[in-house]
């Protein structure tokens, strides 16, 4: 574990130091972001928080790269470069809308282009799962795999865009992912599932770590927004994580039921709630004809907020169900017994009925009468 808590922390103490000097940055470049009907702040706030975080993956990377313990995976192998060159394409391309306004294709345009560096470079899904077939490892060929990778890499770049929308809500989600997606590679690693030079454990604790360095200056009420250039950057990180496991692994757990069966499936269940909060974007505009490009408030943490949770209370029950979901993944695979599910789902029940029933509609009133007497200026530093 000794290298990975060096690029942990090397990822934590960069985002975290420069993202100060990022916030004045931001706002002598004009990245200011004034209220909107589709966003929750009452007052102008500052975006381009996704800078700072890119700087401490590059940084991170670069230490990892001159560590031993990681030779193997940067030594002969063109991963690692596409990672880094994919994520500063999607970090190009958020930044550029978070400065001025991109067209939807153009955004699209952009994550294909990331997902075709990645792809180019040798980070691809090569084959899955699928449980209960005859033949239930699908190999993807020369052809269809480098599709794929791309279509992984727009879905899991939309899902943490779209669910970016509350103070502290995409960084913490991704962090607690991150962890789980990191403990679940080192187990299969050391169960001889996962080879020396994958990338995922890596990628998974750098994620970690720059998320934890910019949540300190995004929890409620935000200094700075992570922007599209943070969301793009974080949902490519996640994508790479969850191609280099579930994407390259033809093993099962023993004891354990349902998508266990399935690696691949496990990391979506992780990220379970920007994809759910994705899907459902995509159904409801769908029923209602809607373009996919116009903005709404009705993804999960507006209902929440609408049930009169505030901010804060609304970004903790959706940390809290990534971390159940999580628990529903890490669970079976460190005891190999699928009973262990029973206590979290109880759990889930619980948090279902507090998000319904018990929230105090005062709340929300509250916190946005707070945020209104901290101006841009008085939080600098």
């Amino acid at each position: 574990m000794g290298g990975y808590a060096v690029a942990f922390l090397v990822a934590l103490g960069v985002t975290l130091a420069v993202m100060p000097f990022v916030r004045r940055l931001a706002i002598r470049a004009g990245a200011v972001v004034p209220p909107n009907p589709h966003g929750v702040h009452t007052r102008p706030m500052v975006s381009l928080g996704g800078a700072g975080m890119f700087m401490g993956f590059v940084v991170a990377m670069a230490v990892a790269s001159q560590i031993p313990q990681f030779h193997e995976m940067f030594n002969g192998s063109s991963e690692p470069l596409g990672v880094m060159l994919a994520a500063a394409v999607m970090f190009a391309v958020g930044a550029l809308d978070d400065l001025r306004d991109v067209s939807p294709p153009a955004k699209i345009a952009g994550m294909v282009l990331a997902g075709g560096v990645l792809s180019l470079f040798g980070v691809q899904m090569l084959f899955f799962r699928v449980p209960f077939l005859l033949n239930d490892t699908v190999v993807l060929s020369a052809d269809l795999a480098p599709v794929v990778t791309v279509l992984m890499v727009v879905l899991f770049a939309n899902a943490i865009n779209l669910i970016d929308g509350l103070d502290g809500l995409a960084g913490g989600i991704c962090a607690i992912a991150g962890t789980a997606l990191f403990l679940y590679s080192d187990r299969l690693f050391k169960n001889g599932f996962l080879e020396g030079s994958n990338l995922a454990p890596l990628i998974a604790v750098i994620a970690v770590g720059v998320c934890l360095g910019f949540l300190p200056y995004n929890w409620h009420p935000a200094r700075i927004m992570m922007g599209d250039a943070g969301a793009l950057f974080l949902g490519l990180l996640m994508a790479v994580t969850t191609i280099t496991i579930g994407g390259r692994a033809d093993y099962q757990y023993s004891g354990v039921t349902y998508f266990f069966f399935a690696p691949l499936f496990i990391p979506f269940v992780i990220l379970g709630v920007p994809i759910i909060d994705t899907a459902f974007s995509f159904l409801r505009r769908l029923i209602k004809r809607r373009s996919f490009a116009v903005a709404d408030k009705e993804h999960l943490h507006h209902r929440l907020m609408r049930l009169g949770h505030g901010p804060r209370r609304t970004v903790a029950i959706l940390w809290l169900w990534t971390a159940l979901l999580s628990g529903v993944a890490l669970i079976p695979t460190y005891t190999d017994q699928g009973n262990a599910l029973v206590p979290l789902v109880i759990f889930a029940l619980a948090l279902l009925l507090y998000g319904f029933f018990f929230p105090r509609r005062g709340d929300w009133e509250d916190e946005v009468a707070a945020a209104k007497a901290v101006g841009i200026e008085s939080s600098k530093g």
